[in-house]
């Protein structure tokens, strides 16, 4: 089992099952600590999914790992088109009381939610792309857009920014930021809006930032809606631009395999000519390698990431 093998890293905190990529079409299975969050979006690999589990906990014990139980996330859309019920909740008898735990990742602290968090609890997938911010952030005014419960905002404050505001359309989500940035003893400041409205408001009153983050939910998850998604990525980063000074970062970020990497690329040149500013890309980057990617399946390649700086 490919995603087992990547153990030797002896991480508490991993992808263990990336589908396809793993040789395992359908499957994802994460670990927080003692953990597992699993979901399976496909008919055939769901009739093995008794195999499947118990081969993943035979191979966290052969490497002395104990694991307490395994939460099935199987609630996706996929599973309803495979004829799959939708569901989520413990496998098997044995498992602990609580779907909360807490993960270290960068450094820092998080309260995870395994039952409720999205995807399974966490973006493990961005977590070199935190750890570019927190490199860059020494100094910086840090407006995180699409904040969820404040990875990246905590990265920059961790950093040594000057500054953080964080961003989210979720009161929950703000919430459970609150708490993270408590747990850590960060300062970042938050604040409820839609990032369609606040890139624009706060323009107009004048804010001053040198560091954007861009990191909302996949604006297409089909390719009959990706000129619409394409036009809503070109507008958010050119009005990040337009609050950037010359020298200032943005870092932009797409998880949707329907906007493949060359078009996004493309979209933040168009985004810089609206703007009316230059940009040169710094740095170009993707999910962690314990999403690998095949080159015959460009679902694989779904995370684009971005750093440019404007010029």
């Amino acid at each position: 089992m490919h995603g087992a093998n990547r153990l030797a890293s002896n991480s508490l905190l991993e992808c263990l099952v990336f589908g396809e990529a793993d040789g395992l079409p359908g499957v994802t299975v994460d670990r927080y600590n003692n953990l597992l969050v699993a979901e399976i979006a496909s008919y055939g690999m769901d009739l093995h999914k008794d195999a499947l589990y118990q081969a993943l906990l035979d191979e966290l014990k052969a490497h002395g790992e104990q694991i307490d139980g395994i939460y099935e996330r199987n609630e996706g859309d996929l599973r309803a088109k495979e004829g799959l019920d939708q569901y989520k909740g413990w496998y098997g008898q044995n498992h602990p009381e609580s779907c909360i735990t807490e993960i270290t990742e960068n450094g820092i602290l998080y309260e995870v939610d395994v039952e409720n968090g999205q995807k399974t609890g966490f973006f493990l997938d961005q977590k070199y792309n935190r750890l570019a911010v927190k490199k860059l952030a020494k100094g910086r005014k840090v407006l995180d857009c699409c904040t969820h419960t404040g990875s990246f905002a905590l990265n920059a404050a961790a950093g040594g920014a000057q500054s953080v505001l964080a961003v989210d359309i979720s009161e929950s989500a703000l919430e459970m930021a609150a708490k993270n940035a408590e747990r850590n003893h960060l300062n970042i400041d938050l604040r409820q809006a839609d990032v369609f409205d606040i890139l624009p408001k706060l323009r107009s009153e004048h804010a001053k930032f040198d560091f954007i983050i861009l990191d909302p939910p996949a604006f297409t998850k089909s390719r009959k809606t990706f000129h619409n998604a394409r036009g809503g990525y070109r507008q958010i980063n050119c009005e990040a631009m337009k609050l950037l000074p010359r020298g200032g970062y943005l870092a932009s970020a797409s998880c949707s395999h329907f906007m493949p990497k060359e078009e996004f690329r493309r979209m933040l040149a168009d985004a810089a000519r609206d703007a009316g500013v230059s940009i040169r890309i710094v740095e170009e980057r993707h999910a962690a390698p314990d999403h690998p990617v095949l080159p015959d399946v460009p679902e694989t390649e779904y995370l684009k990431f971005f750093i440019v700086q404007i010029i």
